[in-house]
């Protein structure tokens, strides 16, 4: 398990862009689940939608991509001195609206890797319905730490 302040050592994200709370889950090689808490003072509510909030289909996509991105570095050794550039995004549907009060667990496994090149499958659940899918590609990029 990683709590925020693990996580805030292993990725760049901050707020309000980071989209993972914990990971409850990582065998460090192929495999992670991480959780976003999905609150009602999250800025984009405001206004996506008035009346009926749901959290934007692009920001459930990029909080799998945040968990995918950890584990991309943990396989790497790079904790913390790098970060994974998407570089594509396939099949992703959304099944069901993520609301306020929601909390969304990010499954992530590995499906192929060639050296820093990655290739994930992402599924997002709310209590164990799925709300989102998609294969996810990314590569790491230059050391942000100088």
């Amino acid at each position: 398990m990683m709590d925020i302040d693990e996580i805030k050592q292993i990725i760049p994200h901050r707020y309000p862009f980071l989209l993972v709370d914990r990971i409850t889950e990582c065998d460090m090689e192929s495999r992670i689940v991480g959780i976003k808490n999905v609150t009602t003072n999250e800025p984009f509510f405001e206004g996506h939608f008035p009346g009926f909030p749901i959290m934007p289909g692009v920001l459930i996509i990029e909080a799998l991509a945040q968990v995918a991105c950890i584990l991309a570095l943990k396989t790497l050794k790079k904790e913390g001195h790098g970060s994974i550039f998407f570089t594509g995004i396939d099949g992703a549907k959304f099944r069901q609206p993520v609301r306020p009060g929601d909390q969304l667990q990010l499954e992530l496994t590995k499906i192929k890797q060639r050296g820093e090149l990655f290739r994930f499958q992402g599924n997002a659940y709310v209590a164990n319905k799925l709300a989102a899918e998609c294969t996810l590609q990314a590569i790491l990029g230059k050391d942000t730490k100088k």
